[in-house]
């Protein structure tokens, strides 16, 4: 059963008693659903706005459905990268304003995407919330009775960190949000205690991002997470060199490691495609065209 018939299980959800293993087996094909394998950012843009919300609306369902809030909060936080705060970066020069207004709504996808996830976490652990919402300062001392994380929901941490800190990223002029980021960090940690290799070097990447971001980071340790995430992704992702490159190499005004970095995440995404690539090969590009405006 393809992506037509899991439309077909959520249209039918309302018309007999047996809701809730339609719900199950729409929520089990969409979360299966991806679009990994497609390179084409237009094509991929047009579809994703339907499938976010056919998916968004049978997660509503099954709340505690772990690989659908996995797909769900990974798909907004990756449209709201990549077809959102792309444009918004494209466009500033020109128009600020619409640029700030773009990022503002994917600061809400972000939101989105992050809630999604802690939801579907405090389905199987209720105290998932009450214990984020008691971490403050230092990331690496959260409250003593914090929920335990399990293999099977390291996906959905990830993808609620990620979206948590991409959000705050983009907030940094609201006080509230940026007090956030020891949730986030938090969040991504415990993940990283249970599978550091997750995605192929995608919570690496992250960690070295918070790494950089958070008050006292080390630069060194920072590094250190982006080549592992390098050495995790074997040659098939391009994400690692480019946030090496935007963190660190823009970071140091080190222009040569800079093009050198981005230049690498060209080829990779080059040899190698697949939705993620053919986004960080046009952020790539993009950000070796205007390197000028950045050293």
């Amino acid at each position: 059963m393809g992506l037509i018939a899991a439309v077909a299980a959520a249209a039918a959800l309302s018309a007999c008693a047996p809701q809730t293993l339609l719900v199950r087996a729409a929520a089990d094909q969409l979360a299966s659903q991806g679009q990994a394998a497609e390179d084409d950012l237009g094509l991929a843009r047009e579809a994703s706005a339907f499938y976010l919300k056919l998916s968004e609306s049978v997660l509503r369902q099954t709340p505690g459905h772990l690989p659908l809030a996995e797909a769900v909060a990974g798909g907004f936080t990756q449209y709201a990268y990549a077809f959102i705060a792309m444009d918004a970066d494209r466009i500033e020069a020109s128009d600020a304003k619409a640029a700030q207004r773009l990022r503002e709504r994917a600061a809400r996808l972000y939101w989105r995407a992050r809630d999604h996830a802690i939801a579907a976490l405090a389905e199987h652990h209720p105290g998932w919330a009450p214990w984020l919402a008691g971490v403050q300062g230092s990331p690496g001392a959260p409250a003593d009775d914090k929920p335990q994380l399990t293999a099977d929901q390291v996906g959905v941490a990830y993808w609620a960190a990620a979206a948590w800190g991409a959000g705050i990223s983009l907030s940094k002029d609201k006080p509230d949000a940026v007090a956030d980021l020891p949730r986030a960090i938090a969040l991504a940690r415990l993940a990283w205690a249970i599978d550091p290799g997750h995605g192929d070097g995608a919570l690496a990447s992250l960690m070295g991002s918070f790494e950089s971001a958070r008050p006292g980071g080390s630069t060194r340790q920072a590094e250190a997470y982006f080549d592992l995430a390098i050495a995790a992704s074997a040659g098939r992702s391009a994400g690692p060199w480019v946030a090496k490159a935007e963190t660190l190499a823009l970071a140091a005004g080190d222009r040569a490691s800079f093009d050198a970095l981005l230049r690498q995440a060209i080829a990779i995404a080059t040899a190698h495609p697949n939705l993620a690539n053919a986004v960080m090969r046009e952020r790539a590009q993009w950000l070796i065209d205007s390197a000028a405006d950045r050293f």
